[in-house]
């Protein structure tokens, strides 16, 4: 699963140095999946789909900060536990139950995040 920010967000900014995959951003950013990571120039994404890396797409949230659930990987492979979660002062980072992948699904995020295209 991927951890999702919920309208309990006070936009404290702890979360956003603590993630390996910068997929957290600030409300009503744009958000690119070449940001933080290896990933340049068209590139097929974990559904198949061909996406432009450096593209930015549209923000997630214009009020709260958010997360790109394509990048979060729950730190698998970095850490023992999502560090959003770890550092949120007001426990807004949670499991998102929309996006279910198991620890193994998530370290082959992180691979496709960090590969040589």
């Amino acid at each position: 699963m991927a951890i999702v920010i919920t309208d309990e967000c006070i936009n404290c900014d702890a979360c956003i140095s603590e993630c390996p995959n910068n997929a957290i951003y600030e409300p009503d950013t744009k958000w690119s999946y070449s940001d933080g990571t290896s990933l340049k120039g068209m590139v097929s994404a974990l559904n198949g789909a061909e996406v432009d890396a450096s593209a930015e797409n549209d923000p997630v949230s214009d009020e709260f900060f958010y997360i790109v659930s394509d990048k979060c990987t729950e730190c698998k492979g970095f850490h023992d536990e999502p560090q959003c979660a770890s550092v949120c002062p007001v426990d807004c980072c949670i499991v998102d139950v929309n996006h279910k992948e198991t620890e193994e699904q998530l370290l082959h995020k992180k691979a496709w995040l960090y590969s040589e295209n």
